[in-house]
C-alpha cells in the first residue's frame, strides 16, 4: 500500500497545492508527479518550509 493511499482523496489537491507553494517559496522548481531527481537539500528545504508555515499557521490560531 503506498502511502499516498493514507491520505483523505480530498486532501491529496490541497496537499499538493501547499507543496508546490512552499517550493515556490524557497525557490525550488517542482513538476506535477514524480521529483525523484530533487536533491536532498532541495526536498529538505520544501518541507522545511511546510512546517514552518503549518507552525505559523498553528501559532496565529492560538492568539
Amino acid at each position: 500500500m503506498s502511502k499516498s493511499s493514507h491520505v483523505v482523496p480530498e486532501a491529496r489537491e490541497a496537499l499538493d497545492k501547499f507543496k508546490m507553494e512552499a517550493a515556490s517559496e524557497v525557490g525550488v522548481n517542482l513538476k506535477q508527479g514524480y521529483n525523484g531527481d530533487l536533491t536532498s537539500k532541495q526536498a529538505g528545504s520544501v518541507g522545511g518550509q511546510m512546517v514552518k508555515k503549518m507552525i505559523t499557521s498553528y501559532e496565529q490560531g492560538m492568539k
